[in-house]
This record gives structure tokens, sequence and C-alpha cells, in this order.
């Protein structure tokens, strides 16, 4: 087992990226820096969850997206208008799991400050863990910038969100500490 370092960054982690089959069709995403997560794991620096299994999603599960609210006056909605009570999570069944994932977000949130996370790598598109784009809403594969519940939290506890794709530029940063 590796040896925790007091002064090391811990980095929460999207569990998929690691390999673990828990999206919501099922499979896990390959992030193309295996190398530099097996460097860290090696470390002790990861602490990997999936939000939505987390709160008891099942894998597979429906796929969700944000979504506006009823009048569409809020049709670019993101993560932190689901937070706030003004945009929707809502399953390719029609079915409304905003609650959900504003509770996944929390506790996600809760997760990174009590291991001391300054830094947060997840899924990019997920109505939870996008960081850069997430779709939107239409269920038609059409994606949009912004950002999913978990990572709108994040943002907003301070903790510094990467997409999968950033990895690299992360481990820079890391080493330059």
């Amino acid at each position: 087992m590796a040896r925790y370092q007091r002064n090391m960054d811990k980095i929460l982690i999207s569990a998929c990226l690691l390999g673990r089959p828990l999206r919501y069709n099922g499979t896990a995403k390959a992030s193309g820096s295996d190398a530099i997560l097996d460097a860290w794991q090696a470390k002790g620096r990861l602490v990997a969850i999936c939000p939505e299994v987390a709160v008891g999603f099942p894998t597979p599960r429906p796929p969700a997206e944000i979504a506006a609210l009823g009048d569409g006056r809020n049709a670019a909605s993101q993560g932190a208008d689901v937070l706030a009570g003004q945009a929707a999570v809502v399953e390719k069944t029609g079915r409304d799991v905003s609650d959900l994932y504003r509770r996944a977000a929390s506790d996600t949130v809760e997760l990174a400050t009590r291991h001391g996370c300054r830094h947060a790598v997840l899924t990019d598109g997920s109505p939870s863990c996008g960081s850069s784009f997430i779709y939107d809403g239409s269920f038609t594969g059409v994606t949009k910038a912004g950002m999913g519940t978990t990572a709108a939290a994040l943002r907003q506890a301070g903790v510094r969100v990467w997409a999968e794709t950033e990895i690299a530029a992360l481990n820079v940063l890391l080493s330059e500490s």
C-alpha cells in the first residue's frame, strides 16, 4: 500500500476513469492517461467516486440530461441551475431525478472536503461530472458548453475541476508545486 504524504494534493476522480464500469450504459471511460493515473494511484493520491452510483443509481441506468424547466426560459441550463432549483435533471424516460443529482453533488463535495481534495478529474459530458460540456437536454446527442451538478458544486466549494482530457495538464501543475 502506498504511503500517504501529508502535503500531497489528493485528487477526486470519476471512478469510471479508473476502469470501473459504472457509467449509465455500464461501461468505463478511457482517459488516454493510464500511466499518469497509475502513478497517482500508486502514490495514494486518488479518491474515486461515481456520484450517481454513490446515491443509489443502478448500473446500467437510463441516460439523463439537464433540461430547462417547463417554460423554457432557461434553455441554456446547467448544473448550477439544477443546484439552485432553476433547472432539472431528467432521464430519457421522463423521470425527474434532480433531487438525487443534488444529493450526489453535496455528498461528493463532502467527500472531497473530508479528504482534502483540491482538484477533481471528472468525466466530461455527464449531467453530474461534465466540466466543459454537457448534453443539451434533447437526448439527440447535441452538446453545449457547460457543467454538470457535481462539477458545479465542487467549483462552488473551491475545488478545481478538470476534464479527463486535461489530466496531463494537471500532472504538470502538480509536479511544479
